[in-house]
């Protein structure tokens, strides 16, 4: 089963998603171990969303069990929510990479944009709009 099946699946939310993605990016951007938890408000700030709204999220997500919460409040996916969430982020930087540099879209439209495409298309849509670009 792939990622968006999985999503599907669990019923997740384009902004549940967007959770699972920020916090992969977290983890990549501040180089941080994947078992070392991610702060609640750089989720916030990443996503420049409340930390209360942050909390409903993690709620939201612990209940489908994609993270877990130690108790000093640190969050950490489990594979399943990394999964996803590494999924996303990679249409995120396809989408965008293809309306900059095959469409001439500035950047910060196509990453606006790319934000909104990646959670409609489905693995098997990316994977062939992959081999299609390869040729």
């Amino acid at each position: 089963m792939d990622a968006t099946e999985t999503t599907a699946d669990l019923h997740l939310t384009m902004a549940n998603e967007d959770y699972l993605e920020a916090m992969v990016r977290i983890e990549i951007e501040d180089g941080l171990d994947e078992g070392a938890g991610i702060r609640s408000v750089d989720v916030a700030q990443h996503l420049n969303v409340s930390k209360a709204s942050v909390n409903k999220a993690i709620t939201a997500l612990k209940a489908q069990g994609l993270v877990e919460q130690s108790h000093y409040g640190k969050v950490m996916l489990t594979p399943q929510g990394r999964e996803i969430g590494a999924a996303v982020w990679r249409r995120h930087r396809i989408l965008r990479t293809f309306l900059t540099e095959e469409l001439g879209v500035d950047f910060e439209t196509a990453d606006v944009e790319a934000c909104e495409m990646e959670h409609a298309l489905s693995e098997d849509t990316m994977a062939r709009w992959i081999a299609y670009l390869e040729k």
